[in-house]
């Protein structure tokens, strides 16, 4: 026979909503009787149905994930983020992939939060740039959370986790000049994040900090993806007058121009230094291991998440967290040849 709540509560010695309560980690709850709650629970094992739980209750404890992004390591760490914090406080997690540049992105979002009973959205880039969408999910007041690149927000009313994107471009670049390097190339990422812009403002910055030219055929647009790599790496490498050094918008295109660059004959970082972003498992997967940009997805994702399970509970907490990402140095910049 399966356990209810009912069995719970009478096991424990406590009414339904306090075990209801317990289970949805709901604050104000004495220490004594959480330990009374879970030792009835572990005692008979008891499964607590989440979508009857959702039913029966005026609150939702269902989390949405909305992305569209190409990168699969980015997805799986914001994933995995969200879901430790999830765990830990009572809720699911609803997954739900979507074209950012569809003409029917705002209903299908809307829809999907009124219909789902969501407790809240973590929106990461484009969607959480994106001001149209925005704009609908707060017609339906709907509970979210943005993931965004940056610094500062002018709008303090709506949760955001900031990603200081062209702090770690600067930090980066910095390294190579600091090693040597006066001539620096640039791969871009999609220009729909706004993270493209925030890195290649940093990169800009860098160069201007140490009265270097800004090269801008040196600059290439692309998108974030291996391929994109491979192509921005060949054009640089086929100019006559090339860059000693390549910043890349994340690690995905770094580890495409570190395999176009050995495929024209050149030693990396001998010959060419090649600079990733996001310390994604790419970095970690060339030969040599690509120098990056430490940026912590699964910890962005976990607060992220707790901010926004904060807000839904009404409980006083922070608007806003920022994260600055650090340079990891390893074997794919090196001192130009002189």
């Amino acid at each position: 026979m399966k356990v209810t709540i009912n069995d719970v509560a009478k096991y424990a010695g406590v009414s339904i909503k306090t075990v209801s309560r317990v289970t949805n980690k709901e604050p104000s709850v004495k220490q004594a009787t959480i330990d009374k709650v879970n030792q009835a629970i572990a005692a008979l094992n008891y499964q607590p149905n989440v979508a009857a739980r959702n039913l029966a209750s005026t609150s939702s404890y269902v989390i949405g994930f909305i992305y569209d992004n190409p990168n699969a390591y980015y997805i799986i760490d914001m994933q995995n983020g969200i879901l430790s914090a999830c765990k830990e406080k009572g809720f699911e997690l609803l997954i739900h992939p979507c074209n950012a540049k569809s003409t029917t992105i705002c209903d299908e979002l809307t829809t999907m939060v009124q219909h789902s009973r969501l407790a809240g959205l973590v929106l990461t880039p484009p969607m959480s740039e994106n001001p149209a969408i925005l704009a609908a999910l707060d017609r339906i007041n709907a509970n979210y959370v943005r993931i965004i690149a940056g610094d500062e927000i002018t709008n303090n009313n709506g949760l955001t986790v900031l990603v200081n994107d062209r702090h770690g471009a600067v930090e980066i670049t910095q390294h190579l000049i600091d090693l040597g390097h006066k001539h620096i190339g640039f791969l871009s990422g999609d220009q729909q994040h706004e993270s493209t812009k925030e890195r290649l403002q940093g990169f800009k910055h860098a160069l201007s900090n140490n009265n270097l030219d800004v090269h801008q055929e040196w600059i290439l647009d692309g998108k974030y993806s291996f391929d994109s790599g491979v192509e921005g790496a060949n054009k640089l490498i086929a100019m006559k007058n090339r860059p000693s050094a390549i910043v890349a918008c994340n690690d995905e295109i770094a580890a495409g121009a570190l395999f176009a660059a050995r495929l024209s004959g050149l030693d990396i970082p001998t010959d060419l230094s090649i600079v990733g972003f996001e310390d994604s498992p790419f970095s970690r997967q060339t030969w040599p291991k690509l120098t990056t940009v430490h940026q912590p997805n699964i910890e962005i994702a976990q607060i992220a998440t707790e901010l926004l399970i904060a807000r839904r509970r009404e409980k006083n907490s922070t608007n806003m967290k920022v994260f600055t990402p650090r340079p990891v140095i390893r074997d794919s910049s090196a001192s130009p040849k002189s």
